[in-house]
């Protein structure tokens, strides 16, 4: 019996995916891939087919764009993301949201665990869950430790929004979407958060919509 698209050894689903040329396809929630959790990487793809897939994931996520993609959001079930944030925003975003430029950075087998018990919730969205938005809140500051894409141990605190993106990308990886952590009275879709909340805080939405910030 052949072996499912889905199950063929990994290596395989990767040549499969790089062999077309520009940004690879970025599942939707409801495939199953974006739910079942991620193999730990243990040399599945050689370091020539690592690096090509790892700048395929680079190539998909400026084009969406996004600030991260972890690889089951392009059907590959491997423990690796990959993140980076220009962090484009206004003066007074950043204040409130700590979000700072990220360099480009591949994390292999990364977990987190929260440093302090402050909390903080902002808007989030997601490639996989296009057109929509929700309040999430999630550990102001977090210790992430894994790997990059050469084998180097990582280990380093995160605060603000790169807190908050590394813990977005790592949860894909152990099949949860933001959409599960989230304040659900606050999903909203684009266009109405075009029209009321981008405000650098989700207080007014907070009192509008009847939810619970931290």
């Amino acid at each position: 019996m052949a072996t499912p698209p889905d199950r063929a050894p990994l290596a395989e689903q990767v040549e499969a995916l790089l062999a077309v040329d520009g940004p690879l396809p970025i599942v939707a929630a409801g495939d199953p891939v974006l739910r079942r959790g991620t193999e730990r990487f243990d040399g599945q793809l050689d370091a020539a087919l690592l690096a090509r897939f790892v700048e395929a994931l680079r190539v998909t996520m400026h084009a969406a764009p996004g600030v991260g993609l972890a690889a089951p959001q392009v059907g590959v079930a491997l423990r690796i993301a990959v993140i980076e944030d220009p962090a484009p925003v206004p003066e007074e975003v950043r204040l409130a949201r700590g979000r700072v430029p990220q360099p480009f950075r591949v994390l292999v087998n990364p977990s987190y665990e929260a440093v302090g018990t402050d909390r903080a919730a902002f808007f989030e969205g997601c490639l996989s869950v296009p057109g929509w938005q929700a309040v999430v809140a999630r550990p102001a500051e977090v210790r992430l430790t894994g790997l990059d894409e050469h084998g180097r141990a990582l280990d380093e605190v995160f605060t603000g929004w790169p807190a908050r993106i590394v813990q977005h990308e790592t949860d894909h990886l152990d099949g949860t979407l933001y959409l599960d952590r989230a304040e659900l009275r606050s999903l909203s879709s684009n266009e109405a958060m075009a029209e009321r909340w981008t405000q650098p805080v989700p207080e007014e939405a907070a009192r509008s919509l009847g939810f619970p910030l931290p």
